[in-house]
């Protein structure tokens, strides 16, 4: 399937927005707050911990000033992918910090097979062409790398894409399984809850997982 083709399973009004002017006008100004509480953060953190190879070569997709990894992760790199030059710059655990517009170009600057695992932390909502980016994130990872998508119910309104706002949480974690399947070359699709069990509210957080095939088991797909 030819990339242009990647979305034809969707609609395309799915994927519109309430504000479609250019995000990087939106996102021009830097945004130095954390968008999920701290307890969700915390959770999010410890899974970084226990799911993240150790010195291993790591993208943050659509990053910002904070990556949420724990500070006792021996990563060989981190590498933010993010829309705003400021807000990259301003997070002290990136290595390398590229900015780049997915929705106005899903290629990523990156060689095929060189990360040994990819995240996307509650910004999947804001992608408009998420089959097209998750078929570049397998092209970049390893055989066997997972791509860890991370989401919770916060969100801007106005540039969320419309089937986003429409599902709950549950239908959400489905609705990112199917960007798994379309874009093709994973296997080993699972949602796991990892809201914090609390006495009080917290944000919750989700996590959509999966691992590039190996070359024999997308042949066999």
């Amino acid at each position: 399937m030819a990339v242009d083709d990647a979305q034809s399973h969707y609609p395309p009004e799915l994927f519109r927005r309430h504000d479609e002017s250019d995000d990087r006008l939106f996102y021009a100004e830097p945004r130095l707050v954390v968008h999920i509480d701290y307890e969700a953060i915390g959770a999010i953190s410890a899974y970084f911990r226990e799911a993240l190879p150790s010195e291993g070569v790591v993208l943050d997709l659509m990053s910002s000033w904070r990556s949420h990894m724990p500070s006792d992760l021996p990563l060989k790199a981190l590498i933010g992918l993010g829309l705003n030059a400021v807000e990259l710059h301003e997070n002290p655990q990136l290595d390398e910090r590229i900015v780049h517009d997915l929705n106005a170009n899903p290629t990523l600057p990156l060689d095929d097979c060189s990360l040994d695992a990819a995240v996307v932390t509650v910004s999947i909502q804001y992608m408009t062409r998420p089959v097209e980016v998750f078929r570049e994130v397998n092209r970049i990872l390893k055989p066997g790398a997972a791509f860890h998508v991370i989401y919770s119910n916060r969100m801007f309104p106005t540039k969320a894409v419309a089937i986003w706002q429409s599902l709950d949480d549950r239908r959400r974690a489905q609705l990112i399984a199917s960007y798994f399947r379309n874009s093709g070359g994973w296997e080993d699709i699972r949602a796991i809850n990892i809201t914090p069990q609390l006495p009080h509210y917290s944000d919750p957080a989700y996590v959509v997982i999966a691992e590039k095939a190996s070359s024999s088991s997308a042949k066999d797909a």
